[in-house]
């Protein structure tokens, strides 16, 4: 166990849920190893048992779990057990990576401008589960990434980072996504470091990076 010294500050816990493989959690954890993000990733919780990203935080030596939304009457009772597990951590940031269930308002106000998501599309353009299959069907010249503060509403807080990324002629759904993925993989950390420096101010729907301190 390693031990903090008088000059060695604990770094701020977050948890990250998954649904999938877990690549943006891996690059998330390869950020924090190579100490371009200063944070700890304390806790990975899914919805499915048979996710690659529980796979990962296990061979990384993070605690993760499956929980189980059928064993919850209601969604709002699921919610109350991963509010259990990031209470218990005291988790800082609750990153999604990947996570397949939209949070109602009672996880959202529990961590109110504390939850943030990425996603394969610049918004408010192509919400939703089929971002690059729909950018490839309207024929857009332009898609990106966008990093986004969680609200009630699906994919709809306001706007962290954007980065855009040309479409290539003859594009297919495989080739785009290895090429979002690189992309995702760089930004998220870098968004996940503004938050936890506290340098995310959020105005309305209106996001403002604070110079560094």
């Amino acid at each position: 166990m390693t031990r903090l010294t008088p000059h060695q500050p604990a770094r701020p816990a977050i948890a990250v849920f998954c649904s999938g493989h877990g690549t943006n959690l891996q690059a998330i954890l390869d950020a924090t190893r190579a100490g371009r993000l200063r944070a700890c990733v304390a806790l990975v919780l899914s919805d499915r048992p048979d996710a690659g990203a529980l796979r990962r935080a296990r061979r990384a030596g993070v605690e993760a779990h499956y929980v189980d939304p059928r064993a919850s009457p209601t969604r709002a009772a699921f919610e109350r057990v991963l509010i259990r597990r990031c209470e218990a951590r005291q988790v800082r940031l609750v990153c999604l990576a990947g996570f397949m269930r939209m949070l109602s308002p009672v996880f959202v106000r529990r961590y109110r401008h504390r939850i943030v998501n990425i996603h394969p599309a610049l918004l408010p353009a192509f919400p939703g589960a089929h971002a690059i299959r729909d950018a490839l069907q309207w024929g857009v010249k332009v898609t990106g990434v966008t990093v986004h503060l969680v609200d009630e509403a699906m994919d709809h807080g306001p706007i962290i980072l954007q980065e855009a990324l040309a479409i290539r002629p003859g594009e297919t759904a495989t080739s785009l996504l290895a090429r979002l993925h690189t992309m995702e993989h760089r930004l998220y950390p870098q968004a996940i470091h503004l938050m936890l420096a506290g340098r995310v101010k959020v105005e309305g729907r209106t996001v403002r990076i604070a110079d560094r301190r």
